[in-house]
């Protein structure tokens, strides 16, 4: 499924290709949080990074966030006119990208269930969603994003 997204500024517009395209993942860390989530979780999908194509390139910022001490290798992307999160790439995985589902302007497939990621990172202000479509990791799962989408039969491919 090809993935349409901007900013909120429209200086950055990209396509990518996607065989994961349901939001289903909610992460709850402290970098997703602060950086791209607004509800207390970011939702980031999974996409082919070879397949990516931007438009206003010249308006992107790059940060990467410091872990222990030590800065993570993960190329966070955004707008660096508006300050919209864009995906994240990192190099240990070249072939992945992850755009932020929030940056998405195509129309995404409604999840059938949910994973709360990194529960034991979020802010004391948040509510968990109640519900019996939850998986909830206080950590990160070993499912990836393409293993849930094939054993669910939700692959795009």
């Amino acid at each position: 499924m090809q993935l349409k997204g901007s900013c909120h500024c429209g200086a950055v517009k990209f396509s990518v290709e996607s065989h994961t395209p349901y939001p289903y993942m909610r992460c709850y860390c402290s970098i997703c949080r602060k950086t791209a989530g607004g509800g207390g979780f970011a939702i980031n999908l999974g996409a082919e990074a070879a397949t990516l194509e931007i438009e206003g390139e010249e308006n992107i910022t790059v940060y990467q966030a410091k872990l222990d001490g030590e800065t993570s290798p993960a190329l966070r992307n955004f707008c660096k006119v508006c300050g919209s999160a864009l995906w994240l790439f990192d190099p240990r995985w070249p072939e992945l990208l992850h755009p932020h589902a929030s940056a998405i302007d195509t129309a995404l497939p409604k999840p059938p269930e949910f994973v709360d990621i990194m529960r034991d990172s979020a802010a004391p202000w948040v509510t968990f969603h109640d519900g019996d479509n939850i998986d909830r990791f206080d950590d990160y799962p070993d499912e990836s994003i393409a293993d849930w989408h094939k054993s669910r039969n939700l692959w795009d491919g």
